[in-house]
Order: C-alpha cells, then sequence, then structure tokens
C-alpha cells in the first residue's frame, strides 16, 4: 500500500469517528478517558519498552541529553501523563454549551452552541507526552485526532496510539478517534497538510520552523501556535525591586518554553537605577544579556546585540535589552520584532498600565507579573492543546471551549419568512 493509500485509511476512520462522536454525551466519552488513563498505567512496561528504543536511536545520531530528557519515559511519567487524562475528564464539557440566545420580536428562538472541529490534525516534535495530551483534548471535545509526531518518537508513538485505540475499543467509542500518521518522512507530514476535506483544522506544535512549514504549505485551515518572542517592560515608575523579580521569573524559570522573556526593555528614565540591579541578577543566574549601547554602558559582560537578537526566541539562558525613550518606544519595539504571544509591563502607574495593554496587539498582556503565566493551566483552563498567536478562531491559551466551533439552532412553530 503506497503512503498516499494507507494516510488515505487513517484520515477516512478519523473523519468516519468525528462523525460519531460529535452527538455523544459527556458520560461515554469521560468512561472512555478513564479506561485509557487505566490502560496506560497497566501497559507501561510495554509503551517504555517501545520508548527505549526511540532513545537509543537519538543517543546513537547525537542528540543532545536536553532533547533525550525531553523524549524519555518511564513508568513514574507515564503515571503522570495518565493522571492528566483524568484530570481531562473531570473537566466540564464544552459541546452543547449555548454561547448566546434570544428569542426574535417573531418568536422564533435562536441558540449558538459549541459544537466539534471534526477531525484535528496535529503536528509536533520531540516528547510523546503530546500524543496522549491532544488525543484526551480532542476526543473531551469531541474531536478525532489525527496525530503526526516527530519521527525521533515514532516507536513510542506508535506504542501510546496502540494503547489508546484498545482502550476506547473496551469503552465502546470509535478507536478511529484516535489516529497516527503512518510514516516517518516528510511526505506524510504533506499528506497531512493537503488533506483539506478530510481533516477540518491543523495545529502544529513546536519550534519556529515547524511553524512557518506548516503555516505557508498547508491547504488545510492552521491555527498558528507557540512561537514567543517575550518582552518585559520597565515603566519609569516601576518598581525596581519588583521588576528584577519579574524578569528573573520570566527568563529563568524555565527558559524552553514559548512564554519565557526573550527580550527585556528598560525605560531611559530607570536605566541607570535599574539596568545595574538587573545585570547583576541575570549574570548571577548564567543568563547571557544582548544589549545595545545604551545597555552595556552598565555591564562590561553585555554582548553587542544584533538585528536578530531582538527576532530571536533563545529558548535558553540569553536575553536581548534595549533602552527606550518612552512607553510608546517600547511598544514599537514589540510591535517590529515580537510574536505576538506575551508582553507584560513593570509599573506603579495606572495611566501607563492602560496605555501599554491599549497600545499592544498581543494575545496575552501582563501588567506587574511574569510573563510565565501566559498558560492553559496557569488561567485554570484545566490544560490546552497550545497557545494561539493569530487573531481568528482562537488567541491565546487554547482549551477545551477553543477545540469547538459553532452552529445555529433556530426553533420556530411553522415560521415562514414572508419577504
Amino acid at each position: 500500500m503506497s503512503d498516499h493509500d494507507e494516510f488515505l485509511k487513517v484520515a477516512t476512520a478519523a473523519k468516519e469517528a468525528a462523525a460519531e462522536l460529535a452527538p455523544l454525551p459527556r458520560a461515554p466519552k469521560d468512561a472512555a478517558l478513564r479506561t485509557i488513563a487505566d490502560a496506560l498505567v497497566a501497559r507501561s512496561a510495554e509503551i517504555v519498552a517501545a520508548n527505549a528504543g526511540d532513545v537509543a536511536r537519538a543517543r546513537e545520531s547525537g542528540t543532545s541529553e536536553a532533547m533525550i530528557d525531553r523524549l524519555t519515559l518511564d513508568e513514574g511519567r507515564i503515571a503522570a501523563i495518565a493522571d492528566a487524562v483524568r484530570k481531562v475528564a473531570d473537566l466540564p464539557d464544552p459541546v452543547g454549551e449555548v454561547v448566546r440566545g434570544s428569542t426574535l420580536p417573531n418568536g422564533l428562538e435562536l441558540r449558538q452552541i459549541r459544537v466539534p472541529l471534526g477531525v484535528v490534525g496535529i503536528i509536533y516534535e520531540g516528547r510523546p507526552n503530546v500524543t496522549v495530551d491532544a488525543a484526551a483534548l480532542c476526543l473531551k471535545s469531541g474531536n478525532a485526532a489525527l496525530l503526526r509526531g516527530s519521527s525521533s518518537a515514532y516507536a513510542s508513538n506508535v506504542a501510546l496510539v496502540g494503547v489508546m485505540q484498545d482502550a476506547l475499543a473496551d469503552a465502546g467509542v470509535p478507536a478511529g478517534a484516535v489516529q497516527l500518521v503512518p510514516g516517518q518522512t516528510r511526505e506524510s507530514v504533506k499528506l497531512l497538510m493537503r488533506a483539506r476535506g478530510l481533516v477540518d483544522v491543523l495545529i502544529p506544535r513546536g519550534g519556529a520552523s515547524l511553524i512557518k512549514s506548516v503555516v505557508e504549505e498547508s491547504t488545510v485551515p492552521v491555527i498558528e501556535t507557540g512561537l514567543g518572542v517575550c518582552h518585559v517592560y520597565v515603566d519609569a515608575d516601576a518598581d525596581l525591586g519588583m521588576a528584577v523579580d519579574i524578569l528573573l521569573n520570566s527568563k529563568t524559570q524555565r527558559v524552553s518554553v514559548c512564554n519565557a522573556a526573550e527580550t527585556l526593555l528598560v525605560h531611559a528614565d530607570v536605566a541607570e537605577a535599574f539596568l545595574p540591579l538587573a545585570l547583576k541578577a541575570l549574570a548571577d543566574a548564567g543568563v547571557t544579556v544582548h544589549g545595545d549601547e545604551r545597555v552595556a554602558a552598565y555591564g562590561a559582560q553585555v554582548v553587542p546585540a544584533t538585528e536578530d537578537d531582538y527576532y530571536a526566541e533563545y529558548l535558553s539562558l540569553d536575553i536581548a535589552a534595549r533602552v527606550v525613550d518612552s512607553l510608546e518606544d517600547a511598544v514599537a519595539h514589540i510591535r517590529t520584532y515580537g510574536s505576538g504571544h506575551t508582553e507584560s509591563i513593570v509599573t506603579r502607574s495606572q495611566p501607563a498600565a492602560r496605555r501599554f495593554v491599549a497600545l499592544v496587539d498581543s494575545a496575552a498582556v501582563g501588567v506587574n507579573a511574569s510573563t510565565r503565566f501566559t498558560d492553559g493551566g496557569e488561567f485554570g483552563f484545566g490544560a490546552e492543546i497550545g497557545i494561539s498567536t493569530q487573531k481568528l478562531h482562537a488567541r491565546g491559551p487554547m482549551g477545551l471551549p477553543e477545540l469547538t466551533s459553532t452552529k445555529w439552532v433556530f426553533t420556530g412553530e411553522g415560521h415562514l419568512r414572508g419577504v
């Protein structure tokens, strides 16, 4: 069977499963999720064995230990993945929720209700836990999941999807609701990106090159996620101690995530007082600062910044820095170099905070808080499929409601249109 025929088989199965999932009430979906969680734990030895092969191949190919750690599964990590699935089962079901409704003057009743998207394709890198997380969120929201993980985790993903499909069958839910795109070549990715009509929406999760490729090449509608060139702006009226703490948390609490700060902007009025404090704190934390000449004046350790540094999503212990002359200059910098993810202002001035929030056009804007709070779990959504940096359909952390669309239902009593 050709790659195209194999893909067509699994995509068609997902499409058929999506039609069966859409009308299901909450109870069978939650039961299926709990069956998946139990099966993951019960068959953890099988999953760990498959994962060991992926890890061995990664080491042979010279993969970094940091990436190998993200790839590795053990019984403890599988138990944690299973617990996350149970937490998804406990979340409210968005399907059927009435978004708005009214009764027209002629007595016709209108309701706009949430419905599943259908088949959600997800392209992602590295971590096999995403295979289960994404499948669970799709199932809870009534969608079929068509998953294409990285080739480095292929054996792990085959094992995980096999366990989930068996569990779905045991729970009486269509096993086709969770599908793995067959193959490990670039061609399998292209088939998914061009499956318009079989796949309703595509969500890429990974680095800048992956997201750019999917957005530019896909004929399936794409929800752009993840790329985070996030900024911390220290205003003229900032509490400097608070600003140092927020900066360090935003940059160093976890460097390899999309909501970590990548650029520091400092108002010229507080540069002399703030930058020596900030540069020492960053140096003590092992952070390399790539700064302009005005930043470099306050620290010999500052590396001269290039234009590319201000566009960079480092995902490492590096940060770009610049001194700006006004809040408006800070906003202009963010508009030029930012990715529309998360920006945060540190200020005691309510007018400055309001103006910053009004002018910054990003998915999330913080006031006197770390950029690291842009997260579905931190926002109280329970879980997220990713963080959307685009403007249509969903923006910011995407929880279960963002994995739905809506339909209009209008109910009459023999109503006829007269004009």
